[in-house]
């Protein structure tokens, strides 16, 4: 179980299970952390997601025989939209067709659960290292997955990937991009946020306009905006902030986002300007955006095939031959 001791009192707050983990067929040498959505849990969420047949070969397992699967549940919380109903969620919403109505909502559930899914990634991390490591969700676990991601410190991940799901306070962040791009006047020196590593070294001179430091230094006004924006959603959630190095480790962390276009919960249009904000505002290297026609809110067959490839090609990681002497618990 992830080790709370060191986290803020109001992080301790919410009660998360144990994970169920799935060990691997063959030698232990990466990791998929999947997270279900809304209303579910992960004994109820596992086994279907793991029975589904990928290849003509099997699922999940038969296809990362080196993989050891962590599937966590949310906590327990009220849930506004339903009376304050006791729920399984990584936090509360009041409209999946809308998530910035009443997003105050979200916030409390979104700090105790980034704060838990970043002290799960940090136990694989240790043991098999961060590029061997990839971070999955579904609906409302995707929108977990994507906020963990984008306020996450350490090293770049393996692959993240996201089914049927959004940004949360996407909007938000946009609208902050773009006031940082409009009204910045300076690049302030005393500000650890303002500037890489490469700028604090360039003896680049204050009292720049935007426009003239971006013609000046092309692509480093956005980069320090870029910044900002996500110290802004870190300090939002009330986490730990820290000077950032560029690129960033979410910029560095392929993703891939699938949505099916009949989604009776979440609009299409949500998965698709997340996919569009995160690629073209925040400079992701690799985005990779597919919708699937006549799909619904949930996986399918061809979703799940290219997630593997995509995770596969992206990942660099070998199925090695099953050594038939060797027994792995």
């Amino acid at each position: 179980m992830v080790d709370t001791t060191e986290l803020p009192k109001h992080i301790k707050t919410a009660q998360y299970p144990e994970p169920l983990i799935i060990p691997p067929s063959q030698e232990h040498r990466h990791t998929l952390i999947v997270l279900h959505g809304r209303g579910s849990s992960a004994s109820k969420f596992a086994p279907e997601f793991l029975a589904a047949e990928i290849t003509r070969s099997g699922g999940l397992v038969k296809t990362f025989p080196n993989a050891r699967f962590v599937f966590p549940t949310a906590s327990k919380r009220r849930a506004a939209v339903y009376n304050r109903s006791v729920i399984n969620q990584w936090f509360d919403c009041w409209s999946l067709e809308n998530p910035a109505e009443r997003a105050e909502l979200q916030i409390e559930g979104l700090r105790e659960t980034t704060a838990y899914i970043h002290g799960l990634l940090e136990e694989e991390i240790a043991l098999v290292g961060a590029r061997n490591v990839a971070l999955w969700g579904l609906s409302q676990g995707c929108a977990a997955v994507l906020v963990s991601l984008l306020t996450w410190g350490g090293e770049p991940l393996a692959a993240a990937v996201g089914m049927c799901g959004w940004l949360p306070f996407r909007e938000r962040l946009e609208e902050t991009f773009r006031d940082l791009a409009v009204s910045a006047t300076n690049v302030n020196d005393e500000d650890p946020f303002s500037r890489s590593d490469e700028e604090y070294n360039s003896g680049v001179e204050d009292s720049l306009s935007p426009v003239q430091y971006m013609e000046d230094n092309p692509g480093k006004g956005a980069k320090l905006w870029r910044m900002k924006t996500l110290k802004s959603l870190s300090e939002e959630l009330d986490l730990p902030v820290t000077r950032p190095q560029y690129p960033m480790s979410f910029q560095r962390t392929p993703l891939f986002l699938g949505h099916g276009t009949e989604d009776e919960k979440v609009p299409l249009a949500f998965g698709r300007e997340t996919a569009r904000f995160l690629q073209s505002t925040m400079a992701m290297k690799v985005v990779q955006w597919r919708q699937y026609d006549g799909l619904g809110h949930c996986y399918s067959k061809e979703m799940l095939s290219d997630i593997v490839l995509f995770v596969q090609e992206k990942s660099g990681w070998t199925v090695p031959k099953a050594d038939s002497s060797a027994s792995y618990l």
